[in-house]
């Protein structure tokens, strides 16, 4: 009895225990022991003003609104049925999004394989500078690859005897190995 104004007396009807460090509820503003100071514990009546909780979508991570009254549970899966931005059956990522600026080819590829000399993006059939006409860049047509400037090359044996496309691309591909 030393100190009679110290401390309070929990707020709760069946426990009206003297606590030196009462906790003052912040919906109802009484004070309770440490038993019972959350909302459930002492059945607070204003509780739902306080103790808001907003479920999140497990897939798109967005806040749910529940209005009062309504299941978590049903609203969450109302929204991912209808609402939600994260759909697997929906979404079709393109893989092939590439496309080859050789004209007349449809090609597309999963990476982009740039010409070094015109630097358009080419498919891998297109790639080579003579498999796709490239107009830029220091050596003729006529003449099979760059790096090998100064080595006689060998022209195709045939009726007509000028080089193709075709055969000085192989060439680039294959360099020294002999076709026809």
């Amino acid at each position: 009895m030393e100190f009679p104004d110290l401390g309070k007396h929990c707020s709760e009807k069946t426990c009206k225990q003297l606590d030196f460090l009462p906790i003052t509820c912040d919906a109802c503003k009484q004070d309770f022991c440490k038993d019972h100071f959350t909302f459930a514990a002492h059945g607070c009546p204003f509780a739902f003003k306080k103790d808001v909780q907003v479920p999140v979508c497990p897939l798109c991570n967005s806040p749910v609104p529940v209005k009062k009254g309504e299941l978590p549970d049903v609203v969450v899966g109302e929204h991912m049925d209808r609402d939600c931005k994260y759909n697997p059956g929906r979404s079709h990522e393109k893989i092939f999004t590439y496309r080859c600026s050789k004209e007349g080819c449809k090609r597309k590829e999963m990476l982009q394989v740039v010409c070094d000399e015109c630097h358009s993006n080419f498919c891998i059939r297109h790639r080579h500078p003579l498999d796709h006409s490239c107009k830029q860049g220091g050596c003729p047509p006529r003449r099979a690859g760059c790096s090998a400037a100064g080595v006689p090359e060998s022209k195709p044996s045939g009726a007509l005897n000028t080089f193709s496309p075709r055969w000085l691309a192989q060439r680039l591909r294959y360099r020294g190995g002999s076709t026809g």
